[in-house]
């Protein structure tokens, strides 16, 4: 590379003798619009100028504002184009002269415009529903490419026809739609160049406001100081501002009107009448606005504006009363006078309170938009007064009195008779009615009072009424006074009678209500007063025979009944009455017998109630007595209902009970509860859980209270309440847990029954084997057999002690031929006469449970017809009693069938333990004797005994063996030791006479073979 360069400029420096060589660097330009870019205009040889000439052919002079030519040297040239533009492009020439001598060189320019976004605004605003045009202006040469992007993804214009790219490059949305916002790019391309470039725009869409009244009426009440709110709310987007305008005047917060801070409520202050009206609720934003009306309606209470004072005289044929009222809704208007009303279109009379009547049309009320008139016809005095007109309407109503003035003459009322007697001042009243007012003068027999011979008579004035006072001294005081009354409008006058008094009749006793200390006495008051009023009533009591004891009592307008008090109980009294006036004591009633109840105090502490249960407490002077009481729960463990029984009243009825409570560890009670005479109980709901109680309850009659009764109480725990010996962890609850014990009580009682039926023959399990498979544990024949082996070689040192009985030692009772008690021989049933050589006796009897009866021990012999038992008996001299009847169970078979036995029987001792049977003291050794088969007595077969309980094994070595056989069902298979008994008494060697040595229990023990046919499978084997 580097010898070819050197090579041309060789060629060119030789050449330079014969001319001069142009070159322009670069050959080529491309300028962007607005870039600058130089180009260098080299010569080879010796020239004097170096010009640059422009594409128009001028030539490019130095310094010029966007084309800069400079010679930097003799061979070099440089032109520079600055901020090109679409003018600049052409070509440009470099010409270089030396004398005759020129040469040049060109360079074509061309000018290109790069992606350049004209016009991108961001953000871009339209109103929703509108066709928005999306502006995008780019610029470029050539003209690019414009795709649109929305979300990441290009639009596709043939998928949605709401979009469109327009010819400009614009991006068209039809309908926009608030889910159209969001921001948008607008990508420019140039393929020639491989030119790219976008810009983002964010599209806003406006809503236009949408606005709703809160209630599109307002009512509103004018001069009482009220404000009115009316309201509206508005949305859109943005968010619209809201303002308020009424008759086209826009409304601002001050005196009268406040605006709240997004201008939606409008309170309009001191409403009056002239503030009615519509109003407009304007929300606007850029979208637009939107108005609503609200409609203020703005009603008037009533109000009387004309009343006024009316006369009349009596007897004038009518008088016009007008009442005027303002007042939206327009009032009506209704008169009144005293406690009668009168509205439009009725009529009333005045000679009945209360009673409307239409006959006589005396009063007339007529109404005609806001008047009101009353018109009263036939005027009488009694129509004078105040009289009140009443306009109302649906928002208040307003009152005013006007006062209707009636001139009339005199007229005289009062009680005509009055009654006294002779020293007893009364009083004549002359009432006077007068408009105006009259003056009034006394008479008798034509005389004006007082006159100067009479000292006793008195006359007071007031401005209605005179009264003449007089003393009677004589007969002659009494009878007719006349009262004289002139006005200007006429005169009246009326006679008056002064009547001797008398003294008032018996009362009548209707019924006697006693109690233990008191009685009621109800009665009617006298049918004659005596024409002056009863002050008081006497009540007069004693026991037959004996003088009477009395108490006087006030008088009052409603008594009915007087309570003696004082009186004994369960004790007879007669009773009667009397009246006393100002005149005197009247007769007395016919006495009336009644007999009081007795003291009905009760002192009951029963054990069932706590102590701290206070029993009652006597009532002292006519007091009752504290109730018993009684605390129930209810099925609510925090309600109890709490019972009383009533006791003595104390000689008045109770009218209530009184009942407090609270809980004991806070001093403030829970308020009283007063309840009727005739309850009984009271409930206490809403307790609290696991509190103790006190409640005081309270008798009450009219003599006072009782003392309180008191009790304690403690609630229930709350159910919802874990206890705390249980893990809050184990998630178990309180019915699991009892559920978990009760199957391990349950498999542990299970256990110890198999135990026993295995081990002791005895238990739940055995009792089942031998009544429903008739069979006893499994190996109890040859176990038995050989524990009661080993009763005897176990141990010598024990030295067993048994007894041997034959036949011929039998006695009878002591009784001679009366029925025998039963023992373990008597039979049960009546066998085969070839039973008689059964073996008698044997000596394990006890059962395994208590429930084991004689029949399941017969059908335990029956299944093992092969079995033997050991026979061990001693002789006895002196048999011991067996045990006393009243010991057996009821129910026993064996006391049932000794009962009808009537063979005499041999009294049977008792059998002892043959192993673990406490030693007796100096025991002596006894020989064993085989038993033989018992013989037929003179008193009948053998076969009517009571077969004995023979289980086909014996017991363990730690059974006992059992006395008479009905005593038998009532011991328990246990492993402990008992003495035998009989009569309550342990059987010693020393009552015992005719025993002999034992010597060698092992050898002399023999076992009776079964001889005897089998003949009963219900017998026992010997």
């Amino acid at each position: 590379m580097l010898q070819t360069r050197d090579l041309i400029w060789g060629l060119l420096f030789i050449g330079c003798a014969a001319a001069i060589q142009v070159q322009i660097t670069p050959t080529q330009g491309e300028i962007s619009v607005g870039e600058s870019k130089f180009f260098l205009c080299e010569v080879v040889g010796d020239a004097k100028d170096i010009d640059w000439y422009a594409p128009s052919g001028e030539k490019i002079l130095p310094n010029m504002p966007d084309i800069f030519v400079n010679r930097a040297d003799e061979t070099t040239s440089t032109l520079t184009i600055y901020h090109a533009n679409v003018d600049s492009a052409g070509i440009y020439k470099c010409v270089a002269k030396n004398g005759d001598k020129e040469a040049q060189a060109t360079v074509q320019v061309k000018i290109f415009q790069k992606i350049t976004f004209a016009s991108a605004p961001s953000p871009q605003e339209f109103n929703e529903g509108d066709d928005a045009d999306i502006v995008c202006n780019v610029v470029s040469s050539p003209p690019p490419t414009i795709i649109w992007k929305h979300k990441g993804s290009k639009i596709q214009v043939a998928k949605d026809v709401r979009y469109k790219i327009m010819d400009n490059g614009h991006l068209q949305i039809r309908g926009i739609k608030k889910i159209d916002e969001g921001m948008y790019n607008c990508e420019a391309r140039v393929m020639a160049r491989g030119e790219i470039d976008f810009k983002m725009i964010k599209v806003v869409v406006n809503v236009l406001p949408t606005i709703r009244a809160r209630l599109s009426e307002v009512n509103a009440t004018a001069d009482i100081g009220s404000s009115a709110l009316l309201a509206c709310d508005a949305d859109g987007f943005p968010e619209p501002t809201v303002t308020w305008a009424h008759n086209n005047i826009v409304l601002e917060t001050g005196d009268k009107y406040s605006l709240n801070e997004d201008g939606s409520e409008l309170v309009i202050k001191d409403v009056k009448k002239v503030d009615e009206g519509d109003y407009t609720c304007i929300a606007k934003n850029k979208a637009g606005e939107k108005a609503e009306e609200v409609s203020l309606n703005v009603f008037v209470q009533p109000k009387i504006t004309y009343l006024n004072n009316q006369t009349a005289s009596e007897f004038d044929n009518q008088v016009t009363l007008t009442c005027e009222a303002l007042g939206d809704p327009t009032p009506t208007i209704s008169w009144s006078f005293e406690n009668r009303v009168f509205t439009e279109g009725e009529q009333a009379s005045w000679t009945r309170p209360d009673k409307y009547e239409s006959l006589d049309r005396n009063i007339v009320v007529r109404s005609h938009a806001r008047v009101s008139s009353l018109t009263l016809k036939n005027i009488v005095f009694t129509y004078a007064g105040q009289y009140l007109c009443t306009a109302s309407n649906s928002i208040g109503q307003d009152n005013q009195h006007m006062y209707l003035e009636v001139r009339y003459a005199p007229k005289i009322q009062g009680r005509v008779t009055v009654y006294t007697w002779e020293g007893n001042a009364a009083n004549i009243s002359c009432e006077v009615e007068a408009h105006p007012g009259a003056s009034v003068v006394w008479f008798r027999d034509g005389l004006q009072l007082p006159s100067a011979n009479t000292t006793n008579m008195k006359i007071y004035n007031t401005q209605s009424v005179s009264y003449l006072e007089i003393t009677p001294d004589s007969q002659s005081d009494f009878g007719s006074y006349n009262c004289t009354a002139t006005n200007a409008m006429g005169t009246d006058s009326k006679e008056f009678l002064l009547i001797q008094a008398e003294v008032p009749s018996s009362p009548e006793i209707q019924q006697v209500e006693p109690f233990s200390s008191t009685a009621v006495v109800a009665f009617e008051e006298p049918d004659s007063m005596g024409g002056v009023p009863i002050i008081k009533y006497k009540v007069e009591w004693r026991l037959p025979g004996q003088d009477w004891t009395g108490s006087e009592h006030d008088a009052n307008d409603e008594m009915t009944t007087i309570t003696i008090v004082g009186l004994k109980p369960e004790t007879t009294y007669e009773v009667k009455m009397s009246a006393i006036n100002g005149k005197g004591e009247g007769e007395s009633s016919l006495a009336s017998t009644f007999k009081t109840e007795p003291v009905q105090y009760s002192f009951t502490i029963s054990s069932e109630i706590p102590t701290t249960i206070a029993a009652t407490t006597m009532a002292i002077k006519g007091e009752p007595s504290a109730p018993i009481l009684e605390v129930k729960v209810q099925d609510k463990g925090n309600t109890l209902k709490v019972n009383w029984i009533k006791q003595d009243d104390g000689g008045s009825p109770i009218k209530h009970y009184l009942v407090r409570y609270k809980a004991k560890h806070v001093s403030d009670w829970k308020p009283e509860i007063r309840l009727p005479y005739n309850s009984e109980y009271v409930m206490l709901n809403g307790l609290d859980w696991n509190t103790e109680y006190e409640v005081h309850v309270v008798a009450e009659n009219q003599q006072g209270k009782s003392e309180p009764a008191v009790i304690s109480f403690r609630t229930a725990t709350d159910p919802t309440t874990i206890p705390d010996a249980v893990d809050s962890s184990s998630g178990l609850g309180t019915g699991a847990i009892v559920g978990i014990l009760i199957v391990v009580f349950f498999l542990l009682l299970l256990g110890v029954d198999v135990t026993c039926y295995f081990l002791n023959k005895c238990g739940l399990l055995m009792c089942i084997a031998v009544n429903f498979c008739g069979k006893a544990g499994p190996g109890a024949k040859s176990k038995d057999i050989e524990e009661g082996k080993a009763a005897f070689t176990k141990d010598e040192s024990k030295e067993p002690i048994v007894e041997v009985r034959t036949e011929e030692e039998h006695i009878p009772n002591q009784g001679g031929g009366g029925p025998t008690e039963p023992n373990e021989t008597t039979p049960l049933t009546e066998p085969e006469p070839a039973a008689a050589d059964t073996t008698s006796t044997v000596v394990n009897l006890l059962p395994c449970t208590a429930t084991n009866s004689v029949a399941e021990s017969f059908s335990t012999a029956q299944s093992s017809p092969a079995s033997e038992s050991i026979t061990l008996t001693t002789s006895a001299s002196s048999p011991t009693k067996a045990a006393p009847a009243n010991s057996s169970p009821k129910n026993s078979p064996a006391a049932q069938s000794s009962s009808l036995n009537a063979n005499t029987q041999p009294d049977v001792g008792p059998l002892v333990d043959l192993s673990d049977t406490p030693k007796v003291p100096s025991p002596t050794p006894l020989v064993s004797e085989p038993v033989s088969p018992p013989s037929t007595n003179a008193d009948g077969p053998q076969s009517q005994r009571d077969p004995v309980k023979a289980p086909d094994s014996t017991q363990n070595k730690d059974s006992q063996v059992d006395g008479p056989t009905k005593d038998a069902p009532n011991i328990l298979c246990t492993g402990s030791t008992t003495p035998a008994q009989n009569d309550g008494k342990t059987v010693k060697d020393d009552k015992t006479k005719g025993q002999t040595e034992l010597k060698n229990a092992t050898d002399e023990v023999k076992t009776v073979p079964n001889e005897a046919p089998q003949t009963n499978g219900n017998e026992s084997k010997a």
